[in-house]
């Protein structure tokens, strides 16, 4: 299950994380209210969809104007009209592809002065069954690209769950994103809020792109993206709650409700297969002989 960014860096600061003061803003007369009640003076208008790339990404509709889904503001008046000219819009980005996605809900948050911007995530590596932290100093860009281009640039690494997470991990990626000084302890404690959250709500992705230095020296979440783990949802109400069933496939909402293991594509050929490893087969065959399955589905057990 995935969450809006407002709603990550939200639970991140119930856990103690530093990220920026923001406002969710549900209908355009709230915008205004929304950013006055921020110091500025820098605000940030996000767009609110389950999908990467909002910055680089496109409206359909005339009228949202040619920034992307991610702008700067240098006024209350001017961050509630960005709201406003991209609340209802429909935003095509990388991951969204052509169909794009309707922007229901908008972010505006207090914009920070950025030194230095970096990547981290935490994830489930299912090779070692174990937590691990990947982090770059290329925040800000596609890893997917940094991986391809430059992957010296990327340290991954796994925690035994025996031990936990130690201060030596935080040192490990502190000192591999080049931080010094104060913002090694910084990171140290950064990074054990962030394990321990990953921890207990049974995530399965934490991304943080970027992850940036201050101005000021310090560090600061300014992104978060977070998904978790379906089959743990059940142990956590406060995280099911969080749940926005416009963002999902309406096929992969109402398989979900019979307990399918569903998920939709874009071919032609449909597939209904007893076991999941027999589905993976199945779609790999179709896919060799020159086809394209239109979508994954167990129903095995």
């Amino acid at each position: 299950m995935n969450i809006h960014e407002y709603q990550a860096k939200a639970l991140l600061r119930s856990y103690g994380a530093p990220v920026s003061d923001g406002r969710v803003v549900l209908r355009a007369e709230e915008a205004k209210t929304a950013a006055g009640g921020l110091d500025g003076p820098l605000w940030v208008v996000k767009a609110q969809i389950h999908a990467g790339g909002r910055g680089k990404g496109k409206f359909k509709e005339a009228g949202a104007g040619e920034a992307g889904g991610v702008r700067l503001a240098k006024s209350v008046e001017e961050a509630a009209e960005e709201a406003k000219r991209m609340l209802g819009r429909t935003l095509v980005t990388k991951q969204t592809g052509p169909v794009g996605k309707q922007v229901n809900r908008i972010y505006i948050e207090d914009g920070s002065g950025i030194e230095t911007e970096m990547y981290l995530a935490l994830l489930v590596d299912r090779q070692t069954s174990r937590v691990s932290f990947v982090c770059s100093t290329e925040g800000g860009m596609d890893i997917e690209e940094v991986a391809e281009a430059t992957p010296e640039k990327i340290l991954s690494f796994s925690v035994d769950p025996a031990t936990g997470y130690q201060a030596f991990h935080g040192r490990r990626i502190a000192f591999n994103l080049g931080l010094t000084g104060p913002q090694v302890k910084q990171c140290v404690a950064l990074m054990g809020t962030l394990y321990k959250a990953f921890v207990e709500k049974d995530m399965e992705m934490l991304e943080i792109n970027p992850l940036i230095v201050t101005d000021k020296g310090d560090l600061k979440v300014l992104d978060a993206k977070i998904s978790f783990d379906g089959n743990a949802i059940y142990r956590h109400a406060d995280i099911a709650e969080l749940r926005d069933t416009t963002e999902e496939d309406p096929k992969e909402l109402e398989a979900s409700k019979y307990d399918l293991n569903y998920i939709a594509l874009d071919g032609e050929i449909g597939c209904m297969v007893n076991g999941a490893g027999l589905a993976m087969a199945t779609m790999d065959i179709i896919k060799l002989y020159g086809a394209e399955p239109a979508n994954f589905l167990d129903v095995g057990g």
